[in-house]
């Protein structure tokens, strides 16, 4: 079968290309992809190519497809696994394998390593190491764009259950975010961290008191307040702020009265940025926990963290890069029983406007970057459609459709666009 696909060949050098797939082996799976959501590791993957710890050293000679946040339909199953997957059935895939024998060994990841799987395709081969590692996942509820969006939730997820604490006395750590705790989730409306919210506020099993959410843009703050409201948190028994530290004389102890002064007991940082990373160190309480999110392009990022207070305080910082499988599962099964992760997106597009997309990531503004590789579709802002559909009525009925979400993308928009959308040439 062939497939189109954006490949990776070197640094800044990806290429839309139409492919033979080689016949499945008995214990592969054929596979239709149906959209992928463009993540920053995409863009450092492509700015880095073969040096970058996830990417073979050959892609010059044997390009990867690139793209890891995906979801698609199954189509034809080898026979080792017919007992397992049905063809039809819906599925989102981890990419974290943790298969020593991949192409880079444990780091390798579809959407980084393989040459025949990755997100920005429309057909791929998944190969036997992703059934075997338990990372083809089943996804079940509706629309497809969730089951894309089940990898960045599952990262965030992966953090809080990373945090810990412990007892003053004892060395053994409890894992999790505080129980009716304080957080904080600071740079924190952009794409990751509104899926911090979301999940913070949604979950069932563990719940801070008090989500504190800050950024220096009020209107990146306005938009994420009215996705996820304070009232709504408050339905769930979370008291939710949102700040603008830009605004704030004394940011840190501004931030430490809004919990009486004791400080927070979990720290979220979503942006590589020496001072946000100060001001998490110096809001921290007694045994708080501050999370490393953002990943930073500089290998060799740096930052002041007060030693005293993890001797004489016992705060702490981790780091998480991705979820594992368990928690791709827990996503995964929230959205299945109607967590929607529409917030995260902004713009749609087709196959087609990914390379454009992942090359400049850093600077298109918005969230998540949404493309449906069966279609041709520049990448377009889901806030344009009202003024394209003046001459374009696809984009006119998307408008209306949207209109009725709130303005976000749904899986009503999401289906009438697969059905008139101009089908990838």
């Amino acid at each position: 079968m062939k497939t189109k696909a954006v490949r990776l060949y070197g640094k800044n050098d990806l290429r839309l290309e139409e492919f033979e797939l080689p016949q499945i082996k008995e214990d592969e799976i054929l596979a239709k992809v149906v959209c992928d959501s463009i993540c920053m590791s995409s863009y450092k993957a492509s700015h880095e190519a073969d040096i970058h710890k996830r990417v073979p050293r050959d892609i010059a000679q044997n390009p990867v497809i690139i793209g890891h946040e995906f979801a698609g339909e199954i189509v034809e199953v080898g026979a080792k696994w017919k007992e397992k997957f049905t063809p039809g059935a819906k599925f989102s895939i981890q990419p974290a394998l943790n298969y020593e024998k991949g192409p880079v060994g444990v780091l390798s990841a579809p959407g980084y390593s393989y040459r025949y799987i990755g997100g920005d395709a429309t057909y791929v081969v998944i190969p036997n190491e992703v059934m075997e590692q338990g990372c083809l996942l089943n996804y079940t509820g509706k629309g497809f764009y969730p089951g894309a969006l089940s990898e960045p939730l599952s990262c965030v997820i992966g953090a809080m259950h990373a945090n810990y604490h412990i007892t003053p006395g004892s060395y053994v750590h409890q894992m999790e975010i505080a129980e009716g705790g304080c957080m904080a989730i600071l740079a924190g409306v952009g794409p990751m961290g509104l899926a911090a919210i979301n999940y913070a506020i949604h979950r069932k099993d563990r719940k801070p008191r008090l989500i504190v959410v800050t950024d220096i843009d009020q209107s990146r703050l306005d938009r994420a307040a009215s996705l996820y409201s304070p009232e709504e948190a408050a339905k769930n028994g979370i008291e939710l702020k949102y700040v603008n530290t830009g605004a704030m004389a004394d940011p840190t102890a501004e931030l430490k009265a809004l919990t009486g002064g004791k400080g927070y007991n979990d720290v979220f940082v979503f942006a590589p940025v020496v001072p946000v990373v100060e001001q998490a160190d110096a809001i921290l309480a007694f045994d708080g926990c501050l999370n490393f999110f953002a990943g930073p392009a500089k290998t060799d990022f740096k930052a002041p963290f007060n030693f005293y207070n993890v001797h004489y305080a016992y705060t702490h910082v981790v780091g998480t890069s991705g979820g594992n499988t368990a928690d791709m599962i827990e996503a995964l099964e929230m959205m299945s029983a109607g967590l929607d992760p529409a917030g995260l997106v902004t713009p749609v597009g087709g196959l087609n406007a990914v390379i454009d997309t992942t090359l400049n990531l850093p600077n298109i503004p918005g969230g998540k970057k949404l493309i449906y590789t069966h279609i041709e579709m520049p990448l377009t802002p889901i806030a344009d459609f009202g003024k394209l559909g003046e001459k374009n009525p696809v984009y006119a009925e998307l408008d209306k459709i949207c209109a009725r979400h709130k303005g976000l993308w749904n899986t009503e928009a999401e289906e009438y666009l697969l059905a008139h959308a101009a089908q990838l040439a």
